[in-house]
């Protein structure tokens, strides 16, 4: 997918950004909430004012483009579509935006807190893979790696799946040995494979962790856990994902960040979780955009 502006031609679409409370959503910040956002089949540009990627509908893969045109999240499809192609287009976009969530809450917690008072301007909305499985492979590809692997990882299940990323049918169709040899997943491609199979099946729904299905915060973390290659910080990770914001995000990167940040010579996990409780649910999501307030220029 070429790394290009967006297309003039009119919209496919045009949604608010606005969440779930009526609150305000920063494109740039969205984008750049988070690393796995800019993972292939992804493109993000350079100076955060369009995001362009590969959408699966029924069997065709439809690029996009995505930017903020008079205020609104435009979607520009590069390809004629009917109407109930761009229905699901439009779907899969506010599925990536969590626009149905409410952070309003959130955003009158930091008012008062001058290092993460910021994103009450619309930041902190990470964005979402369109569907939950998509999200936890990526996550997979993280673990124990440098991100030039996770790049070529995800670079190599872009193309397995024509562009856009595969379906599990199309991961449970293919031999494991691609996984090893082609993806050179190392240990994760066995776990990749087996989701794909277990998915495809009907033996797994991941779709069921979101927060409209019910469950609570603990049960979701207990059946991420529960799936091959994810451990404690990887369940932390893509329960942000899913709007869940409770769980800090500890890794080899993010423990060391916080020292920095805070000037602290030293500090646990229990210290970090405490040094943040006072979010409640949103723990995790202040922790996070503490660490990352300056990935993107606020306005």
């Amino acid at each position: 997918m070429p790394s290009t502006s967006p297309t003039s031609r009119k919209p496919l679409a045009r949604l608010a950004l606005r969440g779930g409370g009526g609150e305000p959503i920063l494109f740039a910040q969205t984008i750049g909430s988070h690393g796995c956002a800019a993972l292939a089949p992804a493109v993000v540009a350079p100076d955060y004012s369009w995001y362009r990627t590969a959408l699966r509908i029924g069997e065709r893969v439809v690029p996009i483009t995505l930017a903020v045109d008079a205020g609104e999240l435009a979607i520009h499809a590069d390809a004629r579509l009917g109407a109930s192609q761009s229905r699901a287009v439009v779907a899969q976009v506010t599925r990536m935006f969590r626009l149905g969530d409410d952070l309003s809450p959130f955003y009158r917690a930091v008012a008062g807190d001058p290092d993460l008072q910021f994103a009450a301007l619309g930041a902190g909305r990470l964005l979402a893979s369109p569907t939950v499985f998509e999200d936890v492979v990526k996550t997979i590809c993280t673990t124990n790696c440098a991100w030039s692997a996770t790049v070529r990882m995800t670079a190599a299940l872009a193309g397995l799946g024509d562009g856009a990323f595969p379906t599990p049918e199309r991961i449970a169709a293919t031999g494991e040995r691609w996984f090893t040899d082609v993806a050179r997943m190392g240990y994760r491609g066995p776990y990749i494979a087996a989701l794909g199979r277990d998915v495809a099946a009907g033996r797994l729904d991941l779709e069921r962790l979101l927060p409209a299905h019910g469950m609570t915060d603990d049960d979701v973390e207990a059946a991420l856990l529960e799936l091959p290659g994810v451990g404690p910080y990887a369940a932390a990770h893509i329960m942000q994902l899913l709007g869940r914001h409770r769980r800090l995000i500890l890794d080899s990167w993010t423990r060391p960040t916080y020292l920095a940040r805070s000037g602290k010579k030293r500090a646990t996990d229990t210290t970090m979780r405490r040094a943040f409780a006072r979010y409640g649910e949103y723990a995790g999501l202040a922790f996070w955009l503490y660490l990352t307030r300056d990935w993107v220029p606020q306005p």
